[in-house]
């Protein structure tokens, strides 16, 4: 699998994920019959960088395409092609966020698919605390320091949108959620005073939820793993899916899922989690930076 690209918005948290598996699968498909994929756009009447974008996860599916694509790589038993159309439509299937079109730009769209499909979130934040740990009032503070001269009304939507994805931590299905907050994220003010007591509170709150583990890396270490910036790693249930390390840039995102590119985050990420205290150390700094605020 390549580097995932942005997809269409109103999917459900799996779609994302099942859309990258059957293209994953009509690409081993096509390989082992020894078909381009010139050949197989002509098939459904399409180009090659279509099947190409297919095959990536990058676009959604027809049932009559991926038929013919089937009937194309010789699949004619009905239990598996009814396993691979299946997959196709719940890889179409609307999703929760749907709603907050206006306001999600089309390159994040497929982080919150794969963030809600994933069984363990990795996270390293430098500049801010995470999203997924934001009181609602310190995440007003960040987007609105963020959106400039947005009208209010999108910068109440952008947070409802936030609020939406944490509740992903507290369900019956939470992931497992490994977080490192550098010092400064916990230094740099967000709003006023009362803001930022409330969210360094939740923080310590937060981090005794039995899925959640929560680190800081003290400015007392001095350098560190995390030198390159902010980066996130989210893992899935399925076998079949590689580890996907996601880094956010100002305009667009990086999804990285190449083995040796994820193993040098994971091998910065394992670092992290050794030099930071750990998660009783953490909460006491916490507390610490409470007092003092």
């Amino acid at each position: 699998m390549g580097r995932i690209g942005p997809v269409a918005a109103g999917e459900s948290s799996g779609s994302v994920v099942r859309r990258i598996l059957l293209g994953s699968q009509l690409r081993r498909l096509r390989d082992s019959r020894g078909i381009t994929r010139e050949a197989a756009g002509y098939s459904i009447r399409a180009s090659e960088s279509k099947i190409s974008r297919m095959e990536l996860g990058r676009v959604s599916f027809k049932a009559r395409d991926v038929e013919d694509l089937l009937t194309l790589y010789g699949v004619t038993d009905d239990a598996e092609r009814d396993a691979l159309l299946g997959l196709a439509r719940e890889a179409n299937m609307a999703g929760w966020w749907h709603s907050y079109g206006d306001v999600l730009p089309g390159w994040f769209q497929t982080y919150v698919g794969l963030e809600g499909a994933a069984s363990l979130i990795r996270v390293y934040e430098v500049q801010f605390v995470h999203g997924l740990l934001q009181t609602e009032s310190y995440a007003h503070a960040v987007v609105a320091r963020g959106m400039g001269d947005a009208p209010a009304v999108e910068i109440d939507r952008r947070v409802a949108l936030r609020l939406e994805r944490q509740k992903a931590l507290v369900s019956e299905r939470a992931p497992r959620f490994h977080a490192v907050l550098d010092e400064a994220a916990l230094r740099r003010p967000y709003g006023d005073r009362e803001v930022m007591r409330g969210q360094l509170r939740h923080l310590i709150e937060m981090s005794e939820q039995p899925s959640i583990t929560l680190q800081v890396m003290p400015f007392s270490f001095g350098g560190h793993a995390g030198e390159s910036g902010s980066f996130t790693m989210l893992r899935f249930p399925e076998s079949d899916l590689s580890d996907i390390v996601y880094l956010e840039q100002l305009t667009s995102a990086l999804y990285l899922d190449k083995a040796e590119e994820v193993a040098q985050y994971e091998k910065a990420m394992a670092r992290l989690h050794e030099d930071s205290p750990g998660p009783e150390e953490s909460r006491d700094l916490l507390r610490g930076l409470l007092q003092l605020t």
